[in-house]
């Protein structure tokens, strides 16, 4: 089964109408470009195939409703699309936890206060997406030391021989970084304890 839903370039649809505005977003590019991407990020953080499929087609949809209002001096289109998808899976595993649990249905018990107020899988797939977004949001050089650090378990001195940065200055960039995400996260309403 393929990872990706497949692509069919067909030429310009006739129907689609005038092609975008200098800066504009086309729905046919974008899709080559970042469709595969967004399927991965859906079923990782959805777990279901199907759901990942109606989720980059929904995304695709807004973007298209939206594109007028894309600003390309304010992201990328990746970033842009990313933070479409992230809200998207974000109301998906609200509408989630708003459902009752079909054991709960058919035993009839409700279930415990506790079990209520701790997180769950879905609270850690909600968390990993602020962070993925506010990585999202920093600059390159923060998000590349922040990334290779905290993520691929790099330690300073071997990023500092891969990149050819001194030591010191990765430090600098890593404090600078966090401090950036917490900042984003804290503006999106979010604890920052990044």
């Amino acid at each position: 089964m393929p990872d990706a839903p497949p692509t069919v370039d067909r030429g310009p649809d006739p129907d689609a109408g005038p092609p975008p505005a200098a800066g504009g977003f086309d729905v046919a590019v974008g899709y080559r470009q970042h469709g595969g991407v967004l399927y991965g990020f859906a079923v990782n953080a959805l777990g279901d195939r199907a759901e990942a499929e109606d989720l980059v087609q929904e995304v695709f949809t807004r973007a298209w409703r939206s594109s007028e209002r894309y600003d390309p001096d304010r992201a990328s289109v990746r970033t842009w699309l990313f933070a479409i998808a992230r809200n998207l899976v974000l109301d998906v595993h609200r509408s989630r936890s708003r459902r009752p649990r079909m054991s709960d249905q058919l035993t009839g018990e409700a279930p415990e206060t506790a079990a209520l107020l701790e997180p769950g899988p879905e609270d850690e797939v909600v968390e990993r997406l602020r962070v993925v977004a506010a990585l999202a949001r920093i600059s390159p050089e923060h998000r590349q030391v922040v990334a290779a650090v905290h993520l691929d378990g790099l330690s300073y001195a071997e990023l500092a021989a891969r990149t050819g940065v001194a030591v010191a200055t990765l430090r600098t960039r890593m404090y600078y970084g966090l401090r950036a995400m917490r900042a984003v996260m804290e503006e999106e309403g979010v604890d920052g304890h990044v």
